[in-house]
């Protein structure tokens, strides 16, 4: 079965970086999209960042472009989020997903990591 692993949040003051990892088994990590999306509470999950299977394009939310870089090993089957300048309006829990594309809707992909806090103090 298929399974995805997060790490990497924490707690970080506003304008410091973290880098969330997301380690996939149970299928061919090369074969499927990424993605990252968050959920604050009170909301609903949103978008952050997608990467297509080989790497080649990525796509941000214009809430982070510039701050964020999505990126993937397909050596060691793991997707990263490396987020810079971060704001407190970018707290809430980060999740992982993969899906056979790289598309901005939550209901593209098919397998979901359990998330991981990231919290912004001010």
């Amino acid at each position: 079965q298929v399974q995805l692993v997060e790490s990497g949040g924490g707690l970080v003051q506003a304008g410091g970086s973290l880098r969330l990892s997301c380690t996939v088994s149970g299928r061919t990590f090369s074969n499927y999209a990424m993605g990252w999306f968050r959920q604050a509470p009170g909301k609903g999950r949103e978008f952050v960042a997608a990467i297509t299977k080989s790497g080649g394009n990525t796509y941000y939310a214009d809430s982070v472009k510039g701050r964020f870089t999505i990126s993937r090993d397909n050596d060691k089957n793991t997707v990263y989020l490396q987020m810079n300048s971060l704001k407190p309006e970018d707290t809430a829990v980060y999740y992982c997903a993969t899906g056979p594309v790289a598309i901005g809707r939550a209901s593209g992909y098919d397998f979901w990591g359990q998330g991981t806090q990231v919290t912004v103090s001010s």
